[in-house]
């Protein structure tokens, strides 16, 4: 009538070891690498659309800003030396000559002027 009982088993957990741990650990490895690459790409488009907006405002602020050209210079009156020099002229001539040269080197006179002028004086 009564049967005794069969004594219990444990039941055996087997666990993978080998592939198919390795395989887990590829494909973790593997999304794990894809995600980092995915947030760099990410941060780097970032860090140009801020660049290309700070290179936008900046051209649109020197847009903004007008532009003043200095006034055109009115040549400098050149007078023609007289016709015959005196003895101590060669003093005079070179001081125009070097006058001349500091008003080109200020921008008042252009290289072409000069040289008209320059001419003018040694003939």
């Amino acid at each position: 009538m009564f049967r005794p009982m069969r004594p219990i088993r444990p039941v055996r957990v087997v666990r993978p070891v080998g592939r198919p741990l390795a395989r887990g650990l590829l494909v973790g490895g593997a999304a794990y690498a894809a995600g980092r690459a995915g947030a760099r790409r990410a941060a780097a488009e970032q860090g140009q659309d801020q660049a290309i907006a700070e290179l936008q405002a900046g051209q649109q602020q020197a847009a903004q800003q007008p532009v003043y050209a200095p006034p055109p210079a009115a040549p400098a009156p050149v007078q023609a030396a007289p016709a015959a020099a005196p003895a101590a002229g060669g003093e005079d001539v070179a001081s125009k000559l070097t006058q001349l040269a500091q008003l080109v080197q200020q921008g008042l006179l252009t290289p072409e002027e000069f040289a008209a002028a320059k001419a003018r004086l040694l003939s």
